[in-house]
């Protein structure tokens, strides 16, 4: 069980505070919930359910710093890419669900990679993949630059060096 003050990456909402732990009564049924505040946002309050599991599982403590050095000193192949357009929204949809920061990581590099080869055919993104793409991007760079400590804006170069 979370507590209050904990920082936690609660799924494409990116990194928000429990401020507080909370019960809420609707008719007869009390409801305990966790109260979320975005970090990089005061513009949304989250009230997830302490006892449904499907969305508290989306819930996980931020990375540590060494972790996420780690991560983005790994080198990513940007060779992968998923042409059928269905198949790679559902890929897309799965890794920025999970939340999963070092597979996030590597969607940003191979979205930017092939963004590069689709600028030098005179193309750009489709529009759903440049949407996941800023989603990927809203969800690193808020906990990287929180645990890091630094400029949201000093992150991507961060990312994509790798």
């Amino acid at each position: 069980m979370y507590k209050v003050g904990e920082v936690v990456l609660y799924g494409a909402n990116g990194v928000c505070e429990i401020t507080e732990i909370t019960t809420k009564t609707i008719g007869k049924i009390s409801v305990e919930y966790y109260v979320l505040k975005p970090v990089c946002s005061d513009s949304s309050t989250l009230f997830v359910p302490t006892h449904n599991e499907q969305l508290v599982s989306k819930m996980r403590d931020v990375l540590s710093s060494d972790e996420i050095k780690n991560i983005l000193s790994q080198k990513t192949d940007n060779e992968i890419w998923i042409d059928n357009k269905s198949e790679r929204c559902e890929r897309f949809k799965e890794i920025i669900a999970g939340g999963d920061c070092k597979k996030l990581v590597e969607l940003i590099r191979r979205m930017h990679f092939h963004s590069k080869i689709q600028l030098q055919k005179g193309r750009r993104l489709h529009m759903s993949d440049e949407r996941f793409l800023k989603e990927a991007e809203k969800m690193v760079c808020d906990e990287v630059s929180i645990v890091l400590n630094i400029d949201r804006g000093e992150v991507l170069p961060l990312v994509l060096a790798g």
